[in-house]
C-alpha cells in the first residue's frame, strides 16, 4: 500500500526534527573541540614560552604563539579563544534545551565575529609570520564549522523546528566533556615536543 500524503509529511517533519537536534548537538561538540585547542595553546603560552629566550626566532607553532600578533596587551589570543568557545558551549546547550529563538541571534553574531577573526589569524600565519600553528588552524576550522552549522539550522527552520531536549541529557555530558578535554590539553602540553630551553635570567611569571 502506498503512503498517504499525511504520512509522507509526518515522516519528513520527523526527519527534519531529528536532524536539527543532531546539528545543534554537533555544534556543542565542535565548541568543546575548539575549547580543547584554545586551552592547549593558552597552556603553551604560560608553560613553554616563558622558558624560551626568543620564541619569535623559532619556527612552527612557537613562532606563531611568540609573535607580536599573538596578544592583545598582556592577554594571549588563545585565552580569548577559550572564552569564545566556552560561550558557544553554554549558548549551544541553552539552544538545545530551550529552543528559544532569542538565543539564535547572539550565536550568529558571535560566530560571524569568530569567523572573521579566524580568517585574519590565518592570514597572519600565512603572510606576516610565515609559519603555521596546527592547533590555531584547528581552532579556525572549529569556528568555521560552528558558523556553518548555525546557518544550516537556520536554513531548515531554526532550532524551533525540533522539540527541546531535557537538560539532564545535556549539561552533565557537557561538563564531563569539558573537564576531560581540559585535562587532556594540559597534559598534552607536557608531552608536546616544545623547545623549552630555560632562560635563567627570566622568571616564569615575567
Amino acid at each position: 500500500m502506498g503512503q498517504t500524503l499525511s504520512q509522507i509529511e509526518t515522516e519528513t517533519e520527523y526527519g527534519r526534527n531529528s536532524i536539527v537536534n543532531k546539528l545543534i548537538g554537533s555544534f556543542i561538540v565542535v565548541a568543546v573541540i575548539g575549547w580543547f585547542a584554545s586551552v592547549f595553546l593558552t597552556a603553551v603560552h604560560f608553560y613553554a614560552l616563558p622558558m624560551i629566550d626568543s620564541p619569535g626566532s623559532l619556527d612552527g607553532s612557537i613562532a606563531v604563539l611568540g609573535s607580536e600578533w599573538a596578544y592583545i596587551g598582556p592577554i594571549p589570543l588563545a585565552m580569548l579563544g577559550a572564552g569564545y568557545y566556552l560561550t558557544m558551549m553554554v549558548l549551544g546547550g541553552l539552544w538545545l534545551q530551550t529552543k528559544d529563538q532569542r538565543i539564535e541571534l547572539p550565536i550568529i553574531v558571535i560566530t560571524v565575529t569568530g569567523l572573521l577573526a579566524s580568517a585574519y589569524f590565518v592570514y597572519l600565519q600565512l603572510v606576516p609570520i610565515g609559519e603555521i600553528c596546527p592547533f590555531c588552524m584547528l581552532s579556525a576550522a572549529a569556528t568555521t564549522t560552528l558558523f556553518s552549522i548555525e546557518l544550516i539550522v537556520k536554513y531548515i527552520g531554526g532550532g524551533t523546528a525540533a522539540p527541546p531536549v531535557d537538560g539532564v541529557r545535556i549539561w552533565p555530558m557537557l561538563f564531563v566533556g569539558t573537564i576531560l578535554m581540559t585535562v587532556v590539553a594540559m597534559y598534552g602540553v607536557t608531552l608536546a615536543p616544545i623547545p623549552t630551553e630555560p632562560v635563567l635570567d627570566t622568571p616564569f611569571w615575567a
